[in-house]
């Protein structure tokens, strides 16, 4: 996911921009590069770009003082480590890059049947071809440790180039695919996050989550990572929920607690022999929890108060008003007509007859 340069239209206090830069390639992966030509850059420009023992090509996605940011987010230090942009990508340099994006998907393939051939317990994902066609990196993930030397020299012997395996996690292999998730969105680790986060059981505890593998697994076969987004909400609003561990005790039985609306600080209790749910406030709960502390026991859980209802609102009340009063008025019209009809008198049609002969 692109970051947006707020900072484009505003001058800087500095004489000199900001010389680097970050360049997107495959699958959303960012790195750093010093622009020391000069060039006139824009985001979505394509470079060629300085890489080990070759070059590459990718798209300018940040620009100016918010790749600073950008790197003190990510200790990357800016210093001489720093590889340079050599210049923008021209016709021929995106002619050879096409070409070398023609063969990753042949190239997968062929890798996974020499895979399956060596029952080599790993999966593979995905392949990059490098833009000067020198050099595949192949991404992989594995629940062991994989000896794959036997397969670097079959790989490196079939397609010509330097191969590199790069092992990657169940979280990192779903954001390189890609994907939608349940939520009807692109999945969070494939466009904007970029660091994954331990994600406990106890985060849906917390949230009142039935804890069902299948719903709270992503495609990664993981715990899904917005669970954390809300959990410092959640545990926030715990606070004024008190832990009842044992049913509350009361004149017409033991009620046990069934359900929790942490953010309405509402508690819903039943009784062992009823079907019945009572819900009650916090302050309520934890009046009988005192109670039951110095052995005494409340009627029944709820408070003897009168409880004003609001009236409730039906969704198209004005127009059902407005219907019902023009039927009435359309019954009474009928009504008056047959009534001045009968007070008319005969109609023509009905005059009588001469007698016959």
């Amino acid at each position: 996911m692109n970051v947006f340069d707020w900072l484009s239209n505003m001058d800087m206090p500095v004489q000199e921009r900001f010389d680097v830069l970050e360049v997107r390639f495959k699958n959303g992966r960012k790195e750093f590069f010093r622009n020391a030509d000069k060039l006139e850059l824009n985001a979505g420009d394509p470079v060629v770009v300085e890489v080990q023992n070759g070059h590459h090509l990718g798209y300018v996605s940040l620009q100016g003082e918010l790749v600073r940011l950008q790197m003190k987010k990510k200790n990357v230090a800016n210093d001489g480590d720093i590889r340079r942009i050599y210049r923008i990508a021209n016709t021929r340099d995106l002619e050879k890059f096409e070409e070398a994006q023609k063969r990753e998907m042949p190239s997968l393939h062929r890798c996974r049947e020499i895979i399956r051939q060596m029952r080599l317990s790993m999966k593979l994902s995905d392949v990059e071809f490098q833009a000067d066609n020198t050099k595949a990196s192949f991404y992989y993930s594995a629940e062991e440790r994989v000896d794959f030397r036997e397969l670097i020299k079959i790989l490196a012997g079939e397609f010509r180039v330097r191969v590199e395996m790069r092992q990657i996690s169940l979280r990192q292999e779903a954001g390189r695919l890609g994907g939608i998730g349940v939520c009807g969105r692109e999945l969070c680790c494939s466009t904007w996050l970029s660091e994954f986060k331990n994600v406990a059981t106890s985060a849906a505890r917390y949230q009142n989550l039935s804890l069902n593998p299948s719903k709270l697994s992503g495609q990664c076969g993981r715990l899904k990572c917005c669970l954390n987004y809300e959990l410092e909400t959640y545990l926030g609003a715990l606070k004024d929920i008190p832990e009842v561990t044992r049913p509350l005790q009361t004149e017409k039985g033991d009620a046990s607690l069934q359900k929790t609306d942490i953010f309405r600080k509402t508690m819903w209790f039943g009784y062992k022999d009823e079907n019945t749910w009572y819900p009650l406030g916090v302050e309520r709960v934890k009046e009988i929890l005192r109670w039951n502390e110095e052995g005494r026991k409340p009627a029944t859980l709820e408070q003897n108060e009168v409880i004003e209802r609001e009236p409730v609102a039906v969704l198209n009340s004005d127009l059902m008003r407005l219907d019902k009063k023009f039927s009435n008025k359309g019954g009474k019209n009928k009504r008056r007509s047959r009534g001045q009809r009968h007070n008319r008198g005969r109609r023509p049609g009905n005059s009588q007859q001469p007698p016959k002969s």
